[in-house]
């Protein structure tokens, strides 16, 4: 069960105001200064109004309204960039920080929220989340302002704040179910944009299949669907605001009438003067502070809704690292006893499989035996349910971050290439990737030859290099060869490439200079002709490891790599399939 003193997205508020904690001082101290003056330009006003009434020289307490006014202009223009300020810095560490834990916890982000909706929390939740710390210290001011207002009514006379008091109550009441009602509204509202926005990404995702399908409008359709819903939950929340400014409004003039019929009943018993009547009026509106209350509470609802759909990301944990180093050693890869489950389904059960250090084991199977989940398993962008993997000896948890990223190396079927140019997509793992190294990974994955066909080679903007899905996997293919490592893991990372260049890049991973183990994700025979061994996924279990030849033999492993028990006679490596 959460507590309240363990809440994530109260943790993480209080962390991200700590980030701007002097700035938000300031800002407290800004915002109730600016009260304060306020407080105290009614009664310079009014004791002004009473020393010209009375014939009195006034000059100084004019001076003394004047520099209030003026007082009052700087410290809101020093509030408003104190604001400004505050919301960027906090928006920017949330920002941060859900970045960090998203990408920390890999896949796993991706599988429980969605692409879309993580954008949506990420952009527009931390915006709002981030308008929290600045909204709070206003809050304080905007308190400060109704309790000074009645402690000064009580200063001119006890009745006047009595009189204000005794209505006070409701006031309160219809401010306390606004700041419930509206946090939930709010809470609605943005849970539908998330679930937009994960449709949209998925839709952008997925945008040729919906053409060659001809399902754009029903895609559209889909897309939309939840629009009504958040049509009707902005209409609540913008329905409580109103209902609660309205039912405030309707209650806060009727308390300045009573104060101000108070007022003058004191006055016409000689007990006020009219200079302290008139201080009285604008105490009394000060005191129902109902227009800044309603929109500081509306701020706040909003960003604690926002903070709660964040703190739903945090919650998740993310992968612990160890502290121990990998020993010298030629990169053997261990599973013992792995079990995997995906959706509630057993995907692995019970695996064991060892990797020799320097070979290159081709994994096999029909579509769902889990070949993609051992891939992520080998190099721990998952974590096994039972069992472990080791790396030479010892397991991947064990090892620090930086250790187990440095010596495990990915190609996926379908890389995502991030950087500026080219060069700096295929030197992404690299500290500082020098051009002599990114051209020779380039050339070993056969991407060099149309690389420099490129308008500016290897220095050209990714956005200006078109690329086909074969070319795509060449230059991921060629970012993971850069990245060098004791495991080399290629999750059907050959899938787009014609078998000739498939042939050439398996050829140059067994002859070439890297010592590297490798584990190959194949779907065609040829590929795993070409392998030292072969594992045979079959219902989540290893149903036999061998030389590809010896396998052939078997109608069912025949019928898992072609989906045919034809043809006995195993393809030679480089053979065509």
């Amino acid at each position: 069960m959460t507590t309240p003193a363990d809440d994530p997205s109260r943790t993480l508020a209080r962390s991200a105001g700590r980030h701007s904690r002097a700035r938000t001082v300031t800002l407290v101290l800004v915002s109730t200064a600016a009260t304060g003056a306020g407080l105290l330009l009614p009664a310079a006003l009014g004791r002004t109004l009473d020393l010209l009434l009375a014939g009195t020289p006034a000059t100084a307490w004019v001076l003394c309204c004047a520099a209030l006014v003026v007082a009052l202009a700087l410290l809101d223009a020093l509030q408003s960039v104190l604001v400004g300020t505050v919301d960027a810095r906090t928006t920017a560490w949330l920002r941060h920080r859900l970045t960090g834990h998203v990408l920390a916890m890999g896949p796993r982000a991706g599988g429980r929220f969605g692409a879309g909706d993580l954008v949506a929390r990420l952009v527009g939740n931390a915006a709002q989340a981030g308008t929290a710390t600045a909204a709070r210290a206003i809050l304080l001011a905007a308190l400060a302002g109704p309790v000074g207002g009645i402690a000064a009514l009580a200063l001119i006379d006890p009745w006047l704040a009595a009189a204000f008091l005794a209505g006070a109550p409701v006031l309160a009441l219809l401010l306390r179910a606004f700041a419930r009602d509206t946090s939930r509204c709010a809470t609605d509202y943005q849970r539908e944009q998330g679930r937009i926005a994960a449709a949209l990404a998925e839709a952008v995702d997925g945008h040729r299949t919906i053409a060659a399908a001809g399902a754009a409008d029903r895609e559209t359709a889909r897309i939309l669907r939840p629009l009504p819903e958040l049509s009707r939950a902005g209409h609540r929340m913008w329905r409580v605001q109103g209902r609660a400014a309205a039912q405030a409004v309707a209650v806060a003039p009727l308390l300045q009438l009573g104060v101000i019929a108070v007022a003058g009943a004191l006055l016409a018993r000689h007990r006020l003067s009219v200079g302290e009547v008139l201080a009285a009026s604008r105490y009394a509106v000060l005191a129902t502070g109902v227009g800044l209350l309603v929109a500081q509470l509306a701020a706040v609802a909003r960003a604690r809704a926002a903070t709660g759909r964040l703190g739903e990301v945090v919650a998740l944990p993310t992968p612990a690292h160890g502290t121990r180093r990998l020993p010298p050693g030629p990169g053997r890869l261990e599973l013992r006893g792995v079990t995997a489950r995906r959706g509630g389904h057993v995907v692995l059960d019970g695996v064991d499989l060892v990797v020799p250090g320097g070979t290159t084991l081709a994994v096999v199977g029909r579509s769902g035996t889990g070949k993609s989940v051992l891939a992520a398993l080998a190099g721990r962008l998952a974590d096994p349910d039972d069992g472990e993997v080791l790396l030479d000896g010892v397991p991947l948890r064990d090892l620090t971050r930086d250790g187990l990223r440095g010596a495990v190396a990915y190609a996926f079927e379908r890389p995502v290439l991030l950087g500026g140019t080219v060069e700096d997509a295929i030197g992404l793992a690299l500290t500082a990737p020098s051009p002599a190294r990114v051209r020779q990974a380039a050339r070993t994955a056969h991407a060099d030859d149309f690389v420099i066909r490129l308008p500016a080679g290897y220095a050209t903007a990714l956005a200006d290099a078109p690329r086909s899905g074969g070319e795509s996997q060449r230059l991921g293919l060629a970012r993971a060869f850069a990245h060098g490592g004791r495991l080399l893991i290629l999750d059907d990372a050959l899938s787009s490439l014609d078998t000739v260049t498939e042939a050439r890049i398996t050829r140059a991973l067994a002859g070439g200079d890297s010592s590297a183990t490798r584990l190959l994700i194949a779907h065609r025979a040829a590929t795993a002709a070409r392998a030292d061994a072969v594992a045979w996924l079959d219902g989540g279990r290893v149903r036999a490891v061998g030389r590809h030849a010896e396998l052939w033999g078997d109608p069912a492993y025949r019928e898992a790599l072609t989906g045919t028990t034809a043809d006995p006679a195993p393809p030679a490596a480089g053979t065509r399939s």
